[in-house]
């Protein structure tokens, strides 16, 4: 199983289509990680409280580029309400705060970053795009 994980965050660090330029994004924030040097630009189409497209450029790890592109893929097509539990979920789960495996579902594929909280030094990799994303929607 871990084999299938590492494949998946190796596909979306080194072939994302989520990260391009969007057309007319209703937001843009920047995310930056001091302590390893990932940085992003995220940006946000919404359609009404749907987010209706998401996209990201910028450069980092592996772990970071990753889980921006994974958060996209999860959260596209859902409302910002959702978006703002699923987001509190993922971010628990890398705390370790959030273990409940019924609860962790709806992560999707981002529940491969569970085993980030085990390294300290990649915990801010994972969560760069997710606190970025929790910006722009608060």
């Amino acid at each position: 199983m871990e084999d299938i994980y590492n494949d998946l965050i190796m596909e979306h660090s080194m072939n994302s289509y989520n990260k391009k330029k969007l057309e007319k994004a209703d937001y843009e924030e920047k995310g930056h990680n001091p302590s390893c040097g990932d940085e992003i630009t995220l940006e946000l189409k919404l359609n009404g409280n749907i987010i209706e497209d998401m996209a990201f450029s910028g450069h980092g790890c592996a772990i970071s580029q990753a889980s921006t592109s994974i958060m996209i893929d999860t959260l596209k097509g859902k409302t910002v309400e959702e978006a703002r539990d699923i987001i509190k979920t993922f971010i628990g789960m890398i705390k370790r705060e959030e273990t409940d495996e019924e609860n962790l579902r709806k992560l999707e594929d981002a529940i491969v970053f569970k085993n980030v909280s085990n390294m300290p030094a990649r915990v801010k990799c994972a969560l760069l795009a997710w606190h970025t994303l929790e910006g722009i929607i608060k």
